[in-house]
């Protein structure tokens, strides 16, 4: 596997690229909730329980600024780079600044309702490159990070 991509791996002859990302992904995303509800435990401790009063908005707020600045920097969370994992966008570069903040605006939306989060979450499993909602619109694919 190379760094340098100019277009995405083909699932059929670049199998490695993809073999295990999906259950990756799911650890990515619990350490990546962790990290972001560790955050908003320490927001509402050293703003003496005012965030929690705020804390749909404000969660998603820090949720969706950790998204975006991590992926942004390295086409990977924090969660997905210790599962060696990360984002290739359509032409199989990293993600630019504005495909990784409408990636990580589409997720979260997503997240916040369920049958739609059922939804992206069947669509990851039942394709072959193991796209989500987020993935198909910004037109993304979540592979094994190359070597």
């Amino acid at each position: 596997m190379s760094t340098s991509m100019t277009h995405l791996p083909d699932p059929n002859y670049d199998a490695a690229y993809y073999d295990g990302v999906l259950p990756k992904r799911f650890f990515a995303w619990v350490i990546d909730a962790a990290l972001v509800f560790a955050a908003m435990v320490l927001l509402s401790i050293f703003t003496v329980g005012i965030v929690f009063v705020l804390w749909i908005p404000i969660h998603f707020a820090l949720a969706l600024l950790y998204r975006w600045a991590t992926i942004k920097a390295q086409s990977a969370t924090f969660g997905m780079r210790v599962m060696a994992i990360e984002l290739r966008g359509p032409t199989g570069q990293r993600l630019t600044d504005k495909e990784a903040g409408l990636h990580s605006l589409v997720f979260l939306v997503g997240a916040t309702f369920l049958v739609v989060q059922f939804i992206s979450m069947g669509m990851m499993i039942a394709r072959p490159l193991n796209r989500g909602l987020a993935d198909e619109v910004t037109g993304a694919v979540m592979i094994n990070r190359p070597a």
